[in-house]
């Protein structure tokens, strides 16, 4: 009986350990095809994470591209401007005008760019008037660093004050001896700190060019130019005869200002030099100087220009009293040497009337004196307001002038004196 028993149970083991083994046959089968799915899902997760890592390669290098684009297009800056002025005015020394209670007439049409690149910069400005076109200024330049900068081309001469010498729609009597707001052809480097100013300019000709430039007339331009030597006899608004037309060239300038702060005063205190040839068509050798010291006070709502000027030209083997110059389409003459005076007083009044925001009060004086030949002196007193109301900004200026240009007269002359009433609106955008 138990013989029976123990086979009985080795026969259980037997077919026991068959099952087992069965089983563990197919535990073995069921992992296998545990680990060729998961290594099929690792290798398709690697694949997806390999894709996934390009597709944010790309992504990242795409960003990247749009930054310097957006880097490139934030250092490119361009700025567009101009203005629309026209003018009225009353003259008591033009009979027609008077008898028609004045005129009102276009004065100009101008377009301003600006703009910059990095540190490159560049500004141009022309205009358009009735009767001519010009270049106002053209040039490029270069920011060295917050205080230094290098510009080429049609500048702004640096002499006297800046930007202007006068608060009125005239200028002074120095715009018209070519000593103020001037632009010629050449090379200006400037300092400019809070205190301190200091300029250096070669000028290689005038904005047309010089003597043989390149332009159907001479007296289309902005700022008045030497172009000729006057001759005995001729008439103050004669053009220049054959071989005595001129041109300014290699001109140096050298100008430096200091500022003070006082308390409620700034001020400003600043001389200038301008040293060059003129070159004249029959070879005769000249050439200018002129020197100027200023002075510029501002209190509160006050501002205060003065300025003394100096100036004389030369030509070998002539004995030369009036030098031909020109500007807005009509030649005119100047002394050979002069020395000029201003002084100027002007108060701000910001008010809130409509549009209007602003108010200037000036009065403007000039006087050109101790000329060549014992010429006549010249003067001119403008006393005015400037009305700002948004882009609209309006002169209204009422002149008393003797041998002043545009005010019934010649630097050279000997007449009467003048007066004017004038009224330029222009809207500037």
């Amino acid at each position: 009986m138990t013989r029976y028993r123990l086979t009985a149970t080795c026969i259980m083991l037997a077919l026991s350990a068959s099952a087992n083994a069965s089983s563990v046959e197919e535990e073995l089968q069921a992992l296998k095809a545990r680990i060729e799915q998961l290594e099929s899902q690792q290798q398709k997760t690697t694949q997806k994470s390999q894709e996934a890592e390009q597709r944010n390669i790309a992504v990242v290098n795409e960003v990247e591209e749009i930054k310097d684009v957006a880097v490139e297009q934030a250092q490119v800056k361009v700025n567009f401007g101009g203005a629309v002025r026209v003018n009225y005015s009353y003259e008591d020394f033009n009979d027609a005008n008077a008898d028609r209670g004045g005129d009102f007439d276009f004065d100009l049409f101008r377009i301003d760019v600006s703009g910059s690149y990095g540190n490159l910069i560049y500004s141009a400005q022309y205009r358009w008037f009735e009767y001519m076109n010009a270049v106002q200024h053209a040039w490029i330049g270069y920011h060295f660093d917050e205080h230094q900068q290098g510009k080429i081309g049609v500048t702004q001469v640096p002499f006297g004050m800046l930007t202007y010498a006068s608060n009125n729609y005239f200028f002074s009597s120095n715009f018209y001896l070519g000593l103020e707001d001037d632009h010629d052809m050449g090379l200006n480097y400037t300092y400019n700190s809070d205190v301190n100013r200091f300029d250096i300019a070669f000028y290689k000709n005038d904005e047309q060019g010089g003597i043989d430039g390149f332009v159907s007339d001479r007296t289309d331009r902005y700022a008045y130019d030497v172009v000729g030597i006057r001759l005995d006899g001729e008439d103050a608004y004669d053009a220049p005869t054959a071989g005595y037309e001129a041109g300014e060239v290699n001109t140096f300038n050298l100008r430096y200002a200091h500022n003070f702060t006082f308390d409620k005063l700034n001020l400003e205190i600043g001389g200038s030099v301008q040293s060059g040839q003129l070159e004249i068509a029959n070879g005769a050798d000249g050439d200018n100087f002129a020197a100027a010291i200023h002075s510029i006070f501002d209190v509160e709502r006050w501002n205060v220009k003065l300025q003394v000027t100096d100036y004389e030209y030369n030509v070998d083997g002539m004995d030369v009293d009036r030098i031909v110059v020109a500007a807005y389409h009509f030649y005119d003459s100047i002394p050979a040497e002069a020395t000029t005076y201003i002084a100027n007083i002007a108060y701000s009044l910001p008010v809130n009337v409509g549009p209007i925001s602003n108010l200037t009060f000036y009065n403007d004086y000039s006087l050109v004196t101790g000329k060549s030949a014992s010429l006549k002196d010249t003067f001119m007193n403008v006393t005015g307001m400037a009305v700002s109301a948004g882009g609209l900004y309006t002169y209204l200026d009422f002149v008393v002038a003797q041998n002043q240009p545009f005010i019934g007269g010649t630097m050279v002359g000997n007449g009467n004196t003048n007066k004017r009433f004038n009224i330029n609106f222009g809207y500037y955008f």
